[in-house]
C-alpha cells in the first residue's frame, strides 16, 4: 500500500478547447480518492495549483499563454518537490501541458522514465506546431527542445533522456512530430502496433524499454482512449485503446510495481456524458494502483 498525493492543476491555457480546466473537479466526482483509499491506500488531496484563467489574459500574445503555463508548471514542479519523497503524485489535468511541471517536479527521485500513453505526439514546438497551443509540445520541451521560457521551468535543458521515453497508443502526428521521432530515435508504439501484437506484448516491451530507470512516471492522456469509451476529450481521434486494452496496460503496470508518479490528463467536461469519460478514467486509476479481480 502506498500514500498517494493528489495534486490538481485546472489549466485549459494549452488547449485549443476550454474546459478541462474542469478536469480535477470531474475525477473529484467521480470518486477518485474513495476508489483509492478502498483499494488500502493512503490519499492525501493537496488542492489545486492557482492558474489564472484566460479571460484575464491577452490571448494575442503568441505562442498563446506561454508565459502564464510556465508559470503555472513552475508552481507545480514547488508543490510536488514539497511532498515527502515517499509519496506517490498522482497530478490531476487540465491540459497535457501540466505534465511539464509534474515530470520535472518528480524527477528527483533519479534517472525518470515516461510512459506518454497518447493518441498524439506533444512533440511540437513553436516553430513547428500546426496550431501554436502548447499542449501540444510538452514532450517536445521535456526532451530539450522548444521555447526557452517554458525550458526554464526545470533551469534549461532537457529535462528527460529520450532513451527514458516510450509513447504508447499513438494515432496522429504532425509532420514536425514524425520528423522528431526519426531525428531522436524515439521509442513509439502505435495503436497498429497495439492492433497487430496485442496489449499485453506491446506493453511487456515498453517496460523492458524503461528497465532500466530510477523511477516511472506514466503520463495517461484520456484522449488515448477511443472516444466510445472516452468522449469527453479536448481532441478525440477515433480508434483509440479500447476499455479492455486500456484496463490490461494498467494491470501490467501495477505488476510491474515500478510506477512512481502519475498524470491523468485532458478530461473535458464540457464534452463529456454525465462524467462518463471521468469515471472511465478513476477506473483506469483504480487498476493502475492494485484492484484485482482475484
Amino acid at each position: 500500500m502506498a500514500t498517494l498525493a493528489v495534486l490538481g492543476v485546472p489549466m485549459d491555457l494549452g488547449a485549443g478547447r476550454r474546459g478541462v480546466d474542469m478536469g480535477p473537479s470531474a475525477l473529484r466526482l467521480a470518486g477518485l480518492e474513495t476508489t483509492l483509499r478502498d483499494l488500502g491506500h493512503d490519499v492525501v488531496d493537496h488542492g489545486n495549483i492557482d492558474v489564472p484563467v484566460p479571460e484575464a489574459l491577452d490571448p494575442r500574445v503568441r505562442p498563446r499563454y506561454l508565459v502564464e503555463i510556465a508559470a503555472t508548471c513552475r508552481r507545480t514542479v514547488e508543490a510536488l518537490r514539497a511532498l515527502p519523497e515517499e509519496t506517490v503524485p498522482i497530478v490531476l489535468g487540465g491540459d497535457h501541458s501540466v505534465s511539464m511541471g509534474s515530470i520535472a517536479g518528480v524527477h528527483r527521485r533519479g534517472r525518470t522514465g515516461v510512459l506518454w500513453i497518447d493518441a498524439h505526439g506533444d512533440l511540437n514546438t513553436p516553430t513547428t506546431s500546426p496550431s501554436g497551443n502548447v499542449h501540444g509540445m510538452p514532450l517536445a520541451h521535456l526532451l530539450g527542445e522548444g521555447d526557452a521560457r517554458l525550458l526554464a521551468t526545470w533551469g534549461g535543458g532537457a529535462r528527460i533522456a529520450a532513451d527514458d521515453v516510450v509513447l504508447l497508443g499513438v494515432r496522429s502526428l504532425d509532420d514536425g512530430e514524425r520528423a522528431a521521432v526519426h531525428a531522436r530515435g524515439l521509442h513509439v508504439r502505435t495503436m497498429s502496433d497495439i492492433d497487430r501484437r496485442g496489449m499485453a506484448a506491446v506493453a511487456e516491451e515498453a517496460l523492458a524499454l524503461l528497465s532500466h530507470v530510477d523511477a516511472l512516471h506514466v503520463s495517461f492522456d484520456a484522449d488515448a482512449l477511443d472516444p466510445t469509451v472516452a468522449p469527453g476529450v479536448g481532441t478525440p481521434v477515433p480508434g483509440g485503446l479500447s476499455y479492455r486494452e486500456a484496463h490490461l496496460l494498467m494491470e501490467i503496470l501495477a505488476e510491474s510495481g515500478l510506477v512512481t508518479s502519475v498524470d491523468l490528463v485532458e478530461i473535458n467536461p464540457v464534452l463529456d456524458v454525465s462524467n462518463r469519460s471521468a469515471r472511465v478514467l478513476v477506473e483506469m486509476a483504480a487498476s493502475l494502483f492494485g484492484r484485482r479481480v482475484l
